[in-house]
């Protein structure tokens, strides 16, 4: 059977030529069936150029499991993989090596632990551990990227979106401006960072999630076309949705012709027993047509009609929009929360692409083997020592601080117990002489982040609906200091080495380096 472009696209062959590459050669070695571990994780907030994250928000989980679930080696994949060949015109991969990759669950050999969707995470800190044999934990790496780190990274840019509008509601008009099918990936993520609904209408259903949307400025054009005008389009799109009239008025004229139409049509569904929803900026100073557009609106009774923004916002932005609102709004009388807390924001390029760091830099490296009986470390040595990984089989932790704010995530030998100590020794993960010690009374709670997600061949966990990850999401940011929140100099939040695990990677770089 012939592979369609879909499926060889989305399944076992969403993979980069050296995974395969380096799979055969593990199978010709021997070495295929060899335990390995690598660990998943980023290694610096994503920096949008005049501001900077200080804080990640884990995503892309449950998508992965699920691709993990449903994938399986194909002979039409198998096919392809045949026909392909070197610069000598023989073939690349042997038959030997793909009848071992031909198998209805390539990764059943595999356990994966994670830290959940929602939580909020930190450089260095591993948020996926995979383990089992080293060929199909080697095969696993770009798929496991490919889900990961562009949910995060856009679950990410959602909550600081939402951390400086925690009033007003916040709807993702991404699909339109995202990359393919990576859209809907992105509209997931958004709902999970901190969108309340978005326009996207496929992934909004199977999330649960109704989607949200008005009409474009081509709606006004066709009535004005056709010999109408700005105020027949604003009825006629009433008349269809008398009870979610939300009309884009910046078509013409926005203080002039767009928001006097809407009123009036407002007026006339009032009139009818129906109540309007709002209006709807997509150009100009949106923070000073806010302050008079809320004016007009209030004066002709519409106090609760609230107004959306749209065009080009990001956190910074919207930031700016709200401190003008503030100095600009005592001008026309009005309170400016009562501007700011009827506005709503509808973000979209900026967010989608993740304006300024369009990237997560997540990696997948590996960190041991298994030897006989014991997990041998393993090591990448770098020039730059804040690229060089943390060895050997790990624990995540989680210290709480007095106020019982979140001070430190610590990277710990398997056998550690931070719970048990009277004393902590931290050290940064790669300058020397930055460490700390720390005395248990100073910390209320530590708390374990990785969970089990993968054994057997099968999701380990319960999936949860969006509404349990957001709810995740939202108790671990009350949780972190406001300082590590902040849009622009965001405070350094500590992600620390135990005293073991510190001397074993210091034992490991002096052994590698001649």
């Amino acid at each position: 059977m012939k592979a369609t472009r879909n499926h060889a696209s989305t399944g076992i062959l969403l993979t980069d030529q050296y995974q395969l590459t380096m799979a055969q050669l593990y199978y010709r070695q021997g070495l295929h069936e060899k335990e390995a571990q690598f660990d998943h994780f980023f290694r610096s907030y994503p920096d949008y150029g005049k501001h900077k994250a200080g804080y990640c928000i884990n995503a892309g989980l449950a998508w992965l499991l699920d691709w993990m679930k449903g994938v399986c080696v194909r002979d039409d994949e198998i096919n392809i993989l045949k026909s392909q060949t070197g610069r000598a015109g023989d073939p690349i991969f042997g038959e030997d090596f793909l009848d071992w990759m031909r198998t209805p669950s390539p990764f059943a050999d595999l356990e994966v632990d994670a830290i959940p969707e929602g939580r909020v995470v930190h450089p260095n800190v591993p948020l996926t551990v995979v383990r089992g044999p080293l060929a199909r934990a080697q095969i696993l790496e770009t798929p496991l990227l490919n889900h990961l780190n562009y949910q995060t990274l856009i679950a990410t840019k959602a909550s600081r979106m939402a951390g400086v509008t925690p009033n007003s509601l916040l709807l993702e008009f991404g699909l339109r401006r995202g990359p393919g099918r990576g859209a809907v990936e992105g509209t997931r993520a958004a709902l999970i960072g901190g969108a309340d609904f978005s326009s996207n209408v496929g992934i909004s259903h199977l999330l649960g999630c109704p989607p949200k949307g008005t009409h474009a400025h081509s709606m006004v054009q066709v009535f004005m076309a056709l010999g109408g005008s700005e105020l027949d389009a604003f009825r006629a799109y009433a008349d269809v949705y008398r009870d979610d009239c939300l009309l884009l008025v910046d078509t013409i004229d926005t203080l002039e012709s767009g928001i006097p139409n809407a009123i009036r049509v407002f007026e006339e569904l009032r009139e009818k027993g129906h109540q309007p929803v709002g209006i709807r900026l997509d150009s100009g100073d949106l923070a000073y047509l806010s302050v008079h557009a809320r004016k007009m609106l209030d004066d002709a009774g519409f106090e609760e009609a609230i107004i959306v923004l749209s065009n080009q916002l990001d956190e910074l932005v919207i930031w700016q929009i709200i401190t003008q609102i503030q100095e600009e709004a005592p001008c026309l009388g009005l309170e400016p929360d009562h501007v700011i807390d009827k506005l709503a924001y509808g973000v979209g390029t900026r967010l989608i692409s993740s304006k300024g760091h369009p990237a997560l830099d997540g990696v997948y490296k590996l960190v041991a083997l298994r030897e006989k009986d014991a997990w041998v470390p393993s090591l990448k040595i770098s020039e730059t020592p804040a690229k060089i990984p943390n060895p050997d089989y790990k624990r995540v932790w989680r210290f709480y601080d007095e106020r019982e704010k979140a001070t430190a995530d610590v990277l710990a030998l398997s056998h550690e117990d931070p719970r048990t100590w009277r004393e902590f020794t931290l050290h940064h993960p790669s300058e020397h002489n930055v460490k700390r010690v720390v005395k248990a009374g100073e910390v209320s709670a530590v708390e374990s982040l990785l969970e089990r997600v993968w054994e057997d061949g099968r999701v380990a966990v319960d999936v949860p609906a969006l509404g349990e990850i957001r709810a995740r999401r939202q108790a671990d940011l009350e949780r972190l200091d406001p300082g590590v929140c902040r849009v622009m100099n965001p405070h350094i939040y500590h992600v620390s080495l135990t005293e073991h695990l510190w001397d074993e990677k210091q034992k490991l770089i002096a052994s590698l380096i001649p």
